[in-house]
């Protein structure tokens, strides 16, 4: 019976196999060959910022040492962390009571650096809790949020809703009501992005294997928030990638299908590790701060290396350490 059965346990082996190891040879010959000329910052990087800076915790030592970090630097836009929401979509004007100190100290330490409010939270996509993006009402309290926010100093809105699958019509609803906001009051409107599928149609198949969950967004529907929003800032990091060559591989693939599809009047930002985790999605010794600027600048430079609205986004502060710095300003500077 084990003769008999070896032929269909090879072919099955072979159909796991082998896809993985191709899948694994391409990402890592996208990780091969020179840097092209000028693919560097263009002075539109963006940094995630913890909520310490708007609660009290932060002190103008804190200011201070943060603005000579960043000076020289191509960091034009801070996503501060004023959230989270409530599940309802409301937003507690007390979860921000420092705001006005960090404004006026970024105007004064920092000039022509913008401050967005970072707002999130999660969505009852993949569980009962969280925000419910179908529910009318709560988009519309999201939207009340954004503009209480802006009525508050923030110079932009920067949101992260997760998790969020692909063509999912009612965040694109809340994206035109967001947009039409932040266009009346000419503040730019931004949004963290779920990773695009690397294999045609791979957030759909993963959502049947795990039963619902997805981690990609398909290029189509990534294509259609870019048209939405001022700034789009990829979360290229918890890729589950095991190996640094894997890694800067698979930033060069997603650098170049999201370059693909956002239009040149949107910022296109792809997320830096700048955290140390060692888990299922995130290897700290694959994952690094070089492999990600060198795959950003090799997908850059191989699909449309003149883009000027184009730069990387760091996350996050709190969890940066001195090499994560060095690597970004050696990399991309």
């Amino acid at each position: 019976m084990w003769r008999r059965g070896r032929p269909v346990a090879l072919g099955l082996v072979l159909l796991l196999v082998v896809p993985v190891l191709a899948a694994g040879t391409a990402l890592r010959l996208n990780y091969t060959g020179e840097l092209r000329e000028g693919t560097k910052t263009r002075g539109k990087d963006a940094i995630w910022l913890g909520h310490a800076w708007v609660d009290g915790r932060k002190k103008d030592a804190d200011l201070t040492a943060f603005a000579a970090r960043i000076k020289g630097t191509g960091i034009r836009d801070l996503y501060v962390h004023a959230g989270p929401l409530e599940h309802d979509g409301t937003l507690p004007a007390d979860r921000y009571p420092r705001a006005r100190w960090l404004l006026d100290g970024v105007h004064r330490t920092m000039p022509g650096i913008r401050v967005h409010a970072w707002l999130g939270d999660i969505l009852a996509s993949e569980g009962p809790e969280g925000l419910r993006l179908e529910d009318a009402g709560s988009r519309a309290a999201v939207v009340a949020s954004a503009r209480q926010v802006l009525d508050a100093g923030f110079e932009g809105v920067h949101f992260d809703l997760e998790p969020l699958h692909s063509d999912d019509r009612n965040y694109l609803s809340l994206l035109d009501d967001l947009g039409a906001l932040t266009r009346a009051r000419k503040a730019p409107l931004s949004v963290a992005a779920h990773q695009i599928d690397p294999l045609p149609a791979a957030h759909t198949a993963l959502g049947v294997v795990t039963g619902g969950s997805e981690k990609w967004w398909s290029q189509e529907f990534f294509g259609q928030v870019a048209r939405r929003v001022d700034q789009i800032a990829v979360m290229s990091y918890d890729t589950w990638m095991p190996l640094e060559g894997l890694y800067g591989g698979y930033v060069a693939q997603q650098t170049s299908l999201a370059l693909e599809v956002t239009p040149e009047g949107t910022d296109l930002l792809m997320g830096l590790p700048f955290f140390h985790e060692d888990d299922l999605g995130h290897h700290e010794n694959a994952e690094t701060v070089a492999a990600a600027v060198r795959g950003a600048r090799l997908g850059l430079g191989r699909t449309d290396p003149g883009r000027e609205r184009f730069g990387l986004a760091l996350y996050v502060d709190f969890a940066a350490e001195e090499g994560d710095w060095a690597a970004y300003r050696e990399g991309w500077h």
